[in-house]
């Protein structure tokens, strides 16, 4: 094993059990523990963790990245299998909005490719994903990123955003409840994504099945004054034909073996 594959198994273990010992980390990977010590403290000095008396701890820095790295590997075939539905809906479209949520990243990295295209994003790394596509531009609107996630949030983000136009957009959801209603968790962000919703032509919410039928703590949205949901084949269908009848669009992506479910 080497250096940094030795430091990225470090920094799992930290993860995991909250601190470990010089001791604890040498059993694991199988090396001394001078070379463990060596290993924390160039860890330590980038932030990623923190020297305890005999062992380290998980930095702040590196719980955010761990946080969010974990999100995005949730339900992460549900995710590809959104993406794949909303990208059929970009098709003729010039420009794209995607918040910062974890399945508008997964859409991000289905759009490379694209010709002729403007992605005008809050999430850095959907930013990231498309910088170097020739014949995609990537308008990051400004603001400032929130500290618990790679986004961009405040005043300044939302009014650029007023200024901006996109013919279609896509916003993740913490929660959509039985009558259609948009739920988001971190309540400070409901005013970028309610932004970026006013300023495009067509809004879809995109949610895999564990968001549905849920609340969190702000609703900044209903699914019947947008143009619809669009969710995994895991999805609960008696739930969705409930949507369904209060006239509200739902796409229900195509599992490896069928199609997209209109």
């Amino acid at each position: 094993m080497d250096q940094e594959s030795r430091r990225v198994q470090i920094r799992k273990l930290v993860a995991r059990r909250g601190e470990c010992s010089v001791q604890e980390l040498a059993r694991e990977l199988g090396v001394s523990g001078m070379t463990v010590r060596r290993d924390l403290q160039l860890l330590a000095e980038d932030g990623r963790v923190i020297r305890t008396h005999g062992g380290a701890t998980l930095g702040e820095r590196a719980t955010c990245e761990f946080a969010f790295l974990e999100r995005v590997h949730k339900d992460r075939e549900a995710k590809l299998a959104i993406a794949k539905a909303a990208v059929e809906l970009v098709h003729g479209c010039r420009s794209v909005m995607l918040d910062g949520s974890t399945t508008t990243l997964a859409i991000a990295r289905q759009l490379r490719g694209s010709t002729r295209l403007t992605v005008v994003t809050t999430s850095l790394p959907a930013a990231a994903e498309l910088q170097h596509e020739p014949e995609i531009d990537v308008l990051l609107p400004g603001g400032y990123v929130r500290p618990v996630s790679p986004d961009l949030t405040g005043s300044l983000t939302e009014s650029n955003l007023e200024l901006l136009h996109a013919e279609i957009a896509f916003l993740g959801a913490d929660g959509i409840d039985a009558q259609g209603n948009v739920y988001t968790n971190p309540p400070d962000n409901s005013a970028v994504l309610l932004r970026m919703a006013a300023s495009a032509d067509q809004v879809y919410v995109v949610a895999d099945h564990t968001k549905l039928n849920q609340s969190a703590l702000r609703c900044f949205g209903r699914l019947d004054a947008w143009s619809g949901l669009i969710t995994d084949p895991g999805c609960d269908m008696e739930y969705v034909q409930g949507l369904r009848e209060r006239n509200i669009h739902v796409i229900v992506a195509a599992d490896e073996q069928g199609l997209a479910e209109e």
